[in-house]
């Protein structure tokens, strides 16, 4: 998220917040995210943000069960592996989390990136933490991760904060229930 609190820019585009997402990935909370998911949920989207989903298959960082929340499934299926696998949920996003739950077993589920699956589990109350990357650029308008929480206050305790390479603040919350 941009420090004025973006997910994106007002064109839809996500390039100044990812410029270093390789660094991410050897960071010490991209290793332990990795090693923890046992499952993903991501919103259409953020599926759609792959320029060829066929390339998640031996790129994804996360090589779980993603589960895409979807109002229809896509024509074509991507390219799967032994690990990678696709569901498109059509009903909801309790479907979809427990779904998740069940593929990672002991492991967490992860929801990635789209404000509006992110929004969806916090409302719900089917989320137990919150991470959140603060990249030091201000986009001055684009879509907020925050914006539509229908006056709902979210109580959060704080767990972790550490500085990552490239300016990138890494924070990490327990949702208060």
């Amino acid at each position: 998220m941009s420090l004025d609190g973006y997910i994106n820019d007002w064109m839809g585009s996500v390039e100044a917040l990812y410029r270093d997402l390789d660094t991410w990935r050897y960071s010490d909370p991209g290793r332990e995210s990795i090693r923890n998911t046992g499952a993903v949920v991501m919103g259409r989207n953020s599926f759609a943000m792959a320029e060829d989903p066929d390339t998640l298959a031996e790129n994804y960082e996360y090589q779980v069960p993603i589960f895409v929340l979807t109002h229809a499934a896509p024509e074509r299926r991507p390219r799967e592996n032994e690990r990678l696998t696709f569901t498109f949920v059509t009903d909801g996003i309790e479907s979809a989390v427990y779904q998740a739950k069940a593929a990672a077993g002991n492991k967490d589920v992860t929801i990635i990136g789209a404000a509006s699956t992110a929004r969806q589990c916090l409302q719900a109350g089917l989320a137990d933490e919150l991470h959140i990357d603060i990249i030091p650029v201000l986009l001055g308008g684009g879509l907020r991760l925050f914006e539509h929480l229908d006056g709902e206050s979210i109580r959060l305790e704080r767990m972790k904060v550490a500085e990552l390479p490239g300016g990138r603040t890494h924070m990490r919350f327990r949702i208060v229930k």
